[in-house]
């Protein structure tokens, strides 16, 4: 039997723990295809199954859990290993791959992104906005920005962009002329209300506080929707109440075309992070995003 191929190796080690051929293909930059075929030259040389696949998922077999077991350390240190000599460059050079959530990528990354990408020529970063609640490190990614109740305890975690953010509850003046304001939380129950809906299926609740005091509801109305554009427009255009970061709705809100409401019950809470997990080797690309940020040339707010 032929000594199965470096590269087949690797393909296998990331689909396994991607749990899927596509999502695997996106991180590494490469065609579905030219990973299934890597998966089957690799089976036909050992001569064993490593993955079971269907049409909705990719799950390793007993073999291949054992395979990715003593591959993944292995697969470790040989990047490791080629990124000690990135420590050598004036630059470091690599790919950095982050995974957050929409609101991050939208409007607290981009000033972010572009001054990190300009200080270093060298580094490709690869950004995937995904508002559910995955683990960023099995799915491939070097680190993740999330909030602080979903990060979990054994990670290492930076704040980057504002320290505080609100969630604000808006209607079009058209609305409010038509059918009045909410005066309590409850009263959102009796009006038309636009909902967002995330990727996981999940419906977003509506939570208030004012005092110590948390009012949670679950309103009905003419629209939900997973795309923040289309519920921007929909409540601009006078169709009900939206609810959602102020950052979201503050250009609409500059511009008359939405009006606050209940803004004393408005919540805020604790801005982003970026979480890694806590290890002796760190790549040279995640290292060099991480010093960016702790600079301060990130722009981080204390608003």
């Amino acid at each position: 039997m032929a000594d199965p191929d470096l590269a087949d190796l690797d393909a296998f080690v990331a689909v396994a723990r991607a749990r899927s051929f596509r999502g695997a293909a996106t991180l590494r930059g490469v065609s579905a295809s030219s990973l299934s075929e890597a998966l089957r030259r690799l089976e036909a040389r050992l001569g064993v199954r490593l993955l079971n696949r269907t049409t909705r998922s990719v799950t390793p077999t007993e073999a291949g859990e054992r395979l990715l077991e003593r591959l993944s350390p292995a697969f470790g240190e040989i990047a490791a290993a080629l990124d000690g000599v990135n420590s050598f460059r004036d630059s470091p050079r690599g790919t950095l791959r982050l995974n957050v959530p929409t609101i991050v990528a939208r409007q607290i990354l981009p000033p972010i992104v572009n001054r990190f990408l300009a200080d270093h020529p060298g580094i490709t970063l690869e950004i995937i906005a995904d508002d559910s609640f995955i683990d960023v490190l099995a799915a491939g990614f070097d680190a993740g920005i999330r909030y602080d109740e979903r990060i979990a305890r054994d990670m290492i975690a930076v704040r980057l962009g504002p320290r505080t953010q609100r969630f604000v509850c808006a209607a079009a003046p058209s609305y409010l002329a038509a059918h009045g304001g909410p005066a309590h939380p409850k009263d959102v129950l009796d009006h038309a209300c636009i909902r967002h809906r995330f990727a996981s299926g999940a419906l977003a609740h509506w939570e208030f506080e004012r005092d110590g005091e948390i009012v949670r509801v679950s309103p009905e109305g003419p629209l939900v929707a997973s795309s923040i554009d289309l519920e921007l427009s929909a409540a601009i255009a006078g169709l009900g109440l939206i609810y959602g970061f102020e950052d979201y709705l503050l250009p609409a809100l500059e511009a008359g075309d939405l009006v606050p409401v209940l803004g004393d019950w408005a919540q805020s809470f604790s801005g982003p992070f970026l979480y890694y997990p806590s290890r002796n080797h760190m790549p040279a690309p995640l290292r060099a995003f991480l010093d960016f940020i702790k600079s301060g040339k990130g722009g981080r707010s204390s608003s």
